[in-house]
C-alpha cells in the first residue's frame, strides 16, 4: 500500500526546518544566466509538462527543478502542464501524485494547465494542416509505417488530395476508419528520421480522466506541444536533449503554422547506473510484485529516493551543480549519497542498537562499586538543539556479538560513553553467543588505542525492537543490454533485513525521522508496526556515498564509524 507523502513530508519539514542550504543559490542563479541567450527580468516563461502516467522519477526532477529555478532566476514564470494526450496510460491517481510531488519540492508554479484544455484549438490545427497540404491521413499498417520510415520509403498515401484527407479526417474524430492515423507531410528521406512524416493524431477509445468520450483521436505530444508552448506564452522550452533530434520538427510546425516562436534549450539527461527510467519497466516491476509499489525506496521515484532519506536540500543543490550542462554520461549514485550525507549529519541524532541474531551479554564483576545513576547526554555531539536523552548504566550489558569475537581476555576496551573496562573472561556457546566478564577501570583515562565499543544495557524495558533494512540496486547491470530479455538482467538480492535490539528512547521518534545509528551509519525510520506482538522499528539504511556491495554480512559494523 502507497505511504501518505502529506504524512511524510510533514516530518521531514520538522526534521529539516532548521537546515539551511549549504550552497549559495544567488551564485548559481549568477552562474547560470548567460545560458538563455536573450533573456530579461520578468520576461521569461518556463513549463514543466509530466504525463499523468506515473509518478515522477530522477529525470523528471531534475526537469522540474531547472524549470522552477530557470524562471525564478529571472524573477519570472514557470507553468505547469499535464501532458494529458494518451488516456490509456493516464490516472487521477498520477495527476494527484504529481502535484504532491512538485509542492514538496518547494516549486511554486505560476499556472496549472492541461494539453486537454486545447483539444478543439489543436484539432483545429490540424485540419489546417490537412487543408493547406502540410498533413495527410495513413492506414498504413504500423509495423510498415515503422520500416518505411526507417528505409526512407514514401507512404502511398502521402499525395491523396486535401479533400480526400478531409473526410478521413472528419470520420476518425467520430470513431470511425480507426485503421486511419494523420501524419506530417514534412519529407520521406531525410536523414534526421524524426523529420519523416511523424505522427500527429491516432485513434484513441479509452475515457479519457478529464474529457471522458468526448474525442475520439488524440495529438501526439510532438504535435501539441509547440502549438501550446506558442498560445501559453513559453518563452524557453527548456528539456533533456535525447528530444534534440526533434528540435527542427517541433521548429517545423511553428514555422508551418505561422505561430509565435520558442526558444529551446537542451540539457542532458539524467542517467545512473544500474537504474531504469522507463515507466513501462518500472511499471513491470509494480504489476509483478516485485516492490511495494511506485514509492518503493528501490525506485529512482522521486518517492522512492526520499523514503530512503535524500533530503530535498540535496535534490536541489544537485541539480542546480548540474546546471544546463548538454554532458549526458552514465552516472554513479555516490555523488549524490555523498552529498546528501553533508546534509543529513547537522540533523541526524545519534542513537545504539545491536545485532540480536546473535548474543554477547556482558556481566561487569565490580558494578557494586560504580555510579549507577542515570544521567542526560546530548544525541547530537555538534547541534544542541537535537536534544538530550538518558543514559542508563547496569551490571547487565549487551554488546555487538562481531565486537565480541573481537576482543580477547586481558584486553582493555572502551565502552562509549561510559569508559574502559578489562576483559576478564570471555565463552562461547556452541549457537555462537558469547558470555562476558568486564572489569571496569573508569579511573583510567587513557582512551589512546583501544576499541571503542557500543553498548545496551541488558534490560527487557530499556530495549525495543528494531530492523534493519538495506537495499540494492534493482538491476544487476550497469546499463540494460537490449541484446538480452529484462528479466535476465533484474538483481534479485536486492534487500537485506536484520534483527536488533536497539535503546529504547527510539520510541520518541516519529515515522519518518532520520537517525545515525552509531558505528552503523545513517537511517530513516520507514515503518513503525507490530511484530509477534511486539512493535518493531524499521530503518532504512542511507547510503553515504562511499562505494560498496550489498553487505553479505548483513550490516557489519565498521569499526571506522564512531559518533
Amino acid at each position: 500500500m502507497l505511504f501518505r507523502l502529506s504524512k511524510y513530508y510533514k516530518t521531514m519539514e520538522s526534521a529539516t526546518k532548521n537546515l539551511k542550504p549549504r550552497f549559495d543559490v544567488e551564485k548559481m542563479y549568477k552562474k547560470y544566466r548567460k545560458v538563455l541567450k536573450g533573456a530579461k527580468d520578468g520576461e521569461v516563461v518556463t513549463r514543466f509538462p509530466p504525463e499523468p502516467s506515473g509518478y515522477l522519477h530522477i529525470g523528471h526532477i531534475k526537469a522540474a527543478l531547472l524549470n522552477f529555478h530557470y524562471s525564478r532566476m529571472f524573477k519570472s514564470k514557470m507553468i505547469l502542464r499535464f501532458d494529458d494526450t494518451n488516456p490509456s496510460n493516464e490516472k487521477k491517481e498520477f495527476e494527484e501524485a504529481i502535484l504532491e510531488d512538485v509542492k514538496a519540492m518547494d516549486i511554486e508554479y505560476d499556472m496549472l494547465t492541461y494539453t486537454s484544455n486545447h483539444f478543439d484549438l489543436i484539432s483545429e490545427k490540424c485540419t489546417w494542416m490537412l487543408e493547406n497540404g502540410h498533413a495527410y491521413c495513413d492506414d498504413t499498417p504500423h509495423e510498415q509505417m515503422k520500416k518505411e520510415r526507417m528505409d526512407g520509403i514514401a507512404s502511398k498515401c502521402r499525395d491523396v488530395a486535401p479533400e480526400e484527407n478531409l473526410k478521413i479526417w472528419e470520420a476518425m474524430k467520430k470513431g470511425e476508419m480507426r485503421e486511419f492515423c494523420v501524419r506530417a507531410k514534412i519529407s520521406a528521406t531525410t536523414k534526421n528520421k524524426c523529420m519523416r512524416d511523424p505522427v500527429m493524431y491516432r485513434h484513441n477509445t479509452d475515457p479519457h480522466p478529464r474529457t471522458g468520450t468526448k474525442y475520439k483521436v488524440y495529438p501526439t505530444y510532438d504535435f501539441a506541444c509547440p502549438i501550446i508552448d506558442s498560445i501559453e506564452g513559453v518563452t524557453y522550452c527548456m528539456r533533456t536533449n535525447e528530444y534534440a533530434d526533434r528540435n527542427k520538427q517541433y521548429a517545423w510546425f511553428i514555422k508551418t503554422m505561422g505561430i509565435r516562436n520558442v526558444k529551446i534549450y537542451d540539457y542532458s539527461r539524467l542517467n545512473f547506473i544500474h537504474t531504469t527510467l522507463s515507466k513501462r519497466k518500472l511499471n513491470w516491476f509494480v504489476e509483478n510484485g516485485l516492490v511495494e509499489g511506485w514509492d518503493d525506496p528501490r525506485f529512482p521515484t522521486f518517492r522512492g529516493i526520499y523514503r530512503r532519506g535524500l533530503l530535498l536540500n540535496t535534490l536541489v543543490e544537485f541539480m542546480l551543480e548540474q546546471g544546463p550542462s548538454k554532458n549526458t554520461n552514465l552516472m554513479e549514485w555516490d555523488k549524490l549519497w555523498a552529498l546528501n550525507k553533508k546534509n543529513l549529519d547537522p540533523i541526524s541524532r545519534r542513537f545504539t542498537a545491536l545485532n540480536n541474531e546473535r548474543r554477547a551479554m556482558i556481566t561487569i564483576t565490580n558494578a557494586a562499586d560504580l555510579d549507577m545513576s542515570t544521567t542526560m547526554v546530548s544525541m547530537h555531539p555538534k547541534n544542541k538543539e537535537a536534544g538530550e536523552k538518558p543514559f542508563y548504566k547496569g551490571d547487565k550489558l549487551l554488546m555487538e556479538p562481531d565486537d565480541a569475537e573481537t576482543i580477547e581476555v586481558g584486553e582493555k576496551i572502551t565502552l562509549m560513553k561510559w569508559g574502559n573496562f578489562v576483559v576478564e573472561s570471555k565463552e562461547v556457546t556452541e549457537e555462537g553467543n558469547f558470555d562476558i566478564k568486564l572489569k571496569a577501570t573508569l579511573e583510567d583515562n587513557n582512551y589512546k588505542g583501544t576499541k571503542k565499543l557500543t553498548w545496551l544495557v541488558d534490560r527487557e524495558d530499556l530495549l525495543v525492537d528494531v530492523t534493519f533494512v538495506e537495499i540494492g540496486h534493482l538491476l544487476k547491470v550497469k546499463k540494460l543490454n537490449d541484446k538480452e530479455t529484462f528479466e535476465s538482467q533484474i538483481n534479485p538480492d536486492n534487500r537485506f533485513e536484520t534483527e536488533a535490539k536497539g535503546e529504547a528512547f527510539i520510541k520518541t521518534l516519529q515515522h519518518g525521522a532520520y537517525i545515525q545509528f552509531e558505528r552503523r551509519g545513517y537511517y530513516r525510520l520507514d515503518k513503525i508496526k507490530t511484530k509477534k506482538n511486539r512493535v518493531n522499528y524499521e530503518f532504512i539504511y542511507i547510503p553515504d556515498g562511499k562505494s560498496k556491495n550489498m553487505s553479505t554480512l548483513k550490516f557489519k559494523i565498521d569499526p571506522k564509524l564512531t559518533a
